[in-house]
């Protein structure tokens, strides 16, 4: 046993000795001179070094700034803070690349002055919560902060005089560790983005510094127990499939200290083999990062998001560097990285440019498939169809998953719709002003949860005008829907899952159906909504739809003078009634322009239905909500109801040459034939031929049958 203690000793001594050898984290001195030559020989390299060259200089050129943190996201002082950590790692890279010591002496002196005055600050006092962060208003920008810091240090440290680095270490990075890992300690612990942008910078600060009791506690958290710590967040944040629980958006945010802080630990304790971590989680991780955007880059919007961020992200460009060089990961990644138009300056981003070079780039595939979520996989999931190539494809999303902690929204068998390089029917996302100080500090505003995450605010089913869980988080948490169906093959791709306790004595299920009729490229989508209870309900199902109305199949009756508010609560004070129709009174449909492209959506009616168009923006003081559409199927008065709808996508509209073609949609008699809990049927015509639609819920192996 001594033995073996004391050879344990030596491993350790021989695996932390390599933190003296720097730079040790994405850029490696053993590999640093042929990053040099990369530079030179691959046009990506030069651009992006290029890039970084450039936010270098203009620091040199500005001068060393540390102002006392007063302003919230976006204000003067935060924006220099940020702009002190992206500039120091510009300038840390450009040092390695050039050997110019201008670039290394602003780092250290820029790094002195932080240390001389970091710990004369109190709280910041733009905190929304307590302790809150020092930096910046929130602890998380702190961490942030770090993680590029670090990196800086890293690829200065040897032109840094041992004295200086002596106070850099003492009264600068342990200062922020003990922030990070003791005054906000809950942060550090916590299973939460924010926990792993905490345990990323502390870890890598340890490797960095060669303090082992660091790395130790951002593994396995404060008390060394496995209940925090980056593996904690490892086991816990992703499903077996590497879906994030808090939603693609987040995963986009949250995948760069994980990629980070697994490079480090590989290159500091390759025997940990942490990319073959719960069967090479992070590799998988980032191929369904990319797999939960649309082929304009963008990332599914579910949850709280910003619906603008895309795979171009530099998270995602570290992400995609990495899991290229280091995991294996295949040629089509290549793709992305093209579409990035970038590398990190690094091992990892050397790689990519050579193999793109090489001419080794192979498309990336999207394929239709279901995710699965939860962290043992058992948590429901997020169903992805897709039909037709990527210059014209539609894609359906079902979010058929957990609640997604914090940042999730009620929106059980929610429904986002893709076609022609974007959205038909859409999700808000996140009601946020990122950085900008003027809107709630730039921080969430009090409509994302009167909005954002109700119910109604989604293409999903309200009961009773309530959110479901009765916008309860935690009991949110404790349910999920359960898959029935997915199936794809030449002629159709189906997701259908089913939730039961979003309202208590309600079933909800659902089946969204890309059907390409015969003899047709285009598919159309089907979608089938069945609500079941014992009790009368009023059953609300909207569509928030991007465009125009062109076109009403029936008679409406439209608020042309004063509008009213549709509800008191759960998102409907929100939404104004520009008016309603009764479908039964004329032809069931309604048609959407956008983007020069024609959307129809038939559906079944019977004389209850009614149809309501909304607006949003009622209730809305400090004009925080984006002005959205929506037509509203309501059913008044009903113990069950199915609703079945077909949208498709049908003709142009050319503004240039003042030309439309094919205004009018082919589905036509959508008819309902039958509805119990074992199966749905109906009948539709398309062209001339009439299409019968068989769902067979109870029947996994015929369940659905097309006629």
């Amino acid at each position: 046993m001594r033995t073996i203690f004391l050879s344990i000793l030596i491993m350790l001594a021989g695996i932390y000795s390599q933190a003296q050898s720097h730079p040790s984290i994405m850029l490696t001195q053993q590999h640093i001179a042929a990053v040099r030559r990369g530079v030179e020989d691959f046009p990506v390299m030069a651009s992006s070094f290029k890039t970084v060259k450039k936010d270098a200089d203009k620091a040199l050129k500005s001068g060393i700034e540390v102002p006392t943190p007063a302003d919230g996201g976006g204000g003067v002082t935060h924006e220099k803070h940020k702009k002190n950590y992206q500039q120091a790692l510009a300038c840390g890279i450009a040092f390695q690349i050039t050997k110019d010591e201008r670039y290394a002496r602003y780092v250290k002196e820029l790094l002195l002055q932080y240390a001389a005055v970091y710990n004369t600050w109190g709280r910041h006092p733009k905190r929304k919560q307590e302790p809150g962060g020092k930096i910046f208003w929130q602890n998380l920008n702190d961490c942030v902060w770090q993680v590029y810091m670090i990196q800086a240090y890293d690829c200065v440290y040897n032109a840094i005089p041992a004295a200086d680095r002596k106070k850099i270490e003492e009264d600068l990075f342990a200062s922020v560790v003990k922030e990070l890992s003791v005054v906000n300690g809950s942060i550090f612990n916590k299973v939460h983005n924010h926990g792993t942008w905490s345990v990323a910078a502390v870890g890598m600060t340890g490797y960095v510094t060669g303090r082992k009791e660091w790395v130790q506690q951002a593994l396995h958290g404060t008390k060394l127990d496995d209940k925090g710590g980056f593996l904690a967040q490892l086991n816990q944040l992703f499903s077996p499939d590497g879906y994030y629980a808090e939603g693609p958006y987040y995963q986009r945010y949250a995948i760069l200290p994980f990629m980070l802080f697994a490079k480090a630990i590989h290159q500091y304790e390759p025997g940990f083999r942490i990319y073959d971590f719960r069967s090479g989680l992070l590799k998988k991780a980032v191929n369904t990062a990319l797999q939960c955007t649309y082929t304009n880059k963008v990332f599914f919007p579910l949850n709280d998001a910003i619906k603008d961020k895309t795979y171009e992200t530099e998270e995602m460009v570290y992400a995609v560097n990495i899991a290229y060089s280091d995991m294996q990961a295949g040629d089509d990644l290549l793709d992305i990285a093209q579409q990035q138009e970038r590398v990190i300056i690094s091992d990892a981003g050397l790689s990519v440019a050579k193999a793109i070079a090489a001419g080794k780039t192979k498309p990336f595939a999207y394929k239709p498939q279901w995710i699965n979520d939860g962290a043992d996989g058992k948590g429901g999931g997020i169903g992805i169809l897709r039909s037709g190539p990527n210059s014209n494809q539609l894609c359906v999303v079902m979010k058929a998953g957990t609640q997604g902690m914090g940042h999730g929204h009620f929106d059980r068998l929610n429904l986002l719709v893709y076609d022609n390089n974007g959205e038909v029917f859409s999700d808000y996302g996140a009601v946020r002003f990122l950085n900008v100080e003027t809107k709630n500090g730039g921080n969430y505003t009090k409509e994302n949860d009167t909005w954002g995450k109700q119910t109604v605010a989604h293409n999903t089913l309200v009961v009773d005008e309530q959110s479901h869980f009765n916008n309860n988080e935690k009991i949110g948490e404790e349910f999920t829907p359960s898959l029935v169906n997915f199936t794809v093959n030449n002629r159709y791709q189906v997701v259908s899952a089913e939730e039961k306790n979003a309202y208590k004595g309600t079933n909800l299920w659902r089946s969204a159906i890309l059907f390409t009729p015969d003899e047709e490229e285009q598919a159309i989508l089907i979608d089938v909504f069945a609500a079941n209870s014992q009790q009368p309900h009023q059953y609300d199902l909207p569509f928030w739809y991007q465009g125009h109305v062109t076109d009403l199949g029936f008679p409406a009756e439209i608020n042309k003078k004063q509008l009213s508010a549709l509800g008191r609560s759960d998102g409907y004070q929100h939404i104004w009634l520009n008016g309603s129709g009764i479908p039964s009174k004329g032809k069931p449909y309604i048609t959407v322009l956008n983007n020069r492209k024609f959307y129809t959506t038939s559906f079944v009616a019977d004389t209850a239905t009614r149809v309501k168009l909304l607006t949003l923006g009622a209730d809305d003081p400090n004009l925080n909500l984006r002005t959205e559409k929506a037509f509203m199927l309501t059913q008044p008065a009903a113990t069950s109801h199915t609703f079945i709808s077909i949208t498709e996508p049908h003709g142009r509209n050319n503004t240039i040459a003042e030309v439309t073609t094919g205004a009018k949609a082919q589905v036509k008699d959508l008819t309902l034939l039958s509805s119990t809990n074992g199966i749905i049927q109906f009948i539709f015509a398309y062209k001339k031929k009439t299409y019968k639609i068989s769902i067979r819920r109870n029947e996994p192996n015929s369940f659905l049958v097309i006629e």
